[in-house]
């Protein structure tokens, strides 16, 4: 994409960037945390005639308890495919059947299931804090071809890369608050 002033950078560096921390934010509400949540299962996919459709698609799906979940299946004849995709998928769960709906219970996690949890919370949170940080050096990037073409006099691209490091600080400070946000709940007994 051709780019013609710094203002177009930080814009698209912006743009990335929020919809980096947007992805981070879908990711932790698919963690599993001990309580029952509706998004934990919004990525199970279910075989539904012969193609994968989402498990939000074939049923309504509630926490009436904070330790269950109930979805409701809308056609009769797709329960026992949807208990197989639940069943199936790594999140650990047993659904019990009851006609069409279904019952999940959601265990208390141990402090280890929790200490692992965190774990991966950090792992997943430094490799955002790394696709912002590849979002930096490619604005940085298109700032010195600006410059090195002479669309741009040294000052500004020395101004306009102190705004990107300064966009990038403050995605980095929002990532790192929903990880200790969500850390937070994770070890909550």
């Amino acid at each position: 994409m051709a780019v013609a002033s710094p203002e177009e950078v930080l814009e698209q560096l912006e743009e990335q960037c929020e919809s980096t921390v947007q992805a981070f934010k879908r990711d932790l509400q698919k963690m599993r945390t001990g309580r029952a949540s509706t998004s934990l299962l919004e990525g199970v996919d279910v075989d539904y005639y012969g193609s994968r459709t989402p498990l939000v698609h074939l049923g309504q799906i509630s926490s009436p308890e904070p330790r269950l979940l109930v979805v409701q299946v809308y056609d009769a004849s797709a329960v026992e495919s949807v208990e197989k995709a639940i069943r199936s998928s790594d999140l650990g769960f047993n659904p019990s059947r009851d006609g069409n709906t279904l019952r999940i219970k959601v265990a208390a996690l141990t402090e280890e299931s929790r200490k692992e949890i965190v774990r991966h919370l950090h792992k997943l949170a430094e490799e955002i804090r790394i696709s912002v940080r590849n979002h930096r050096r490619e604005a940085n990037d298109l700032l010195k071809k600006l410059e090195k073409d002479g669309d741009l006099a040294k000052d500004d691209s020395k101004r306009s890369q102190d705004k990107v490091q300064k966009s990038v600080d403050e995605y980095i400070a929002k990532i790192d608050q929903l990880l200790v946000a969500k850390e937070k709940e994770v070890m909550e007994v």
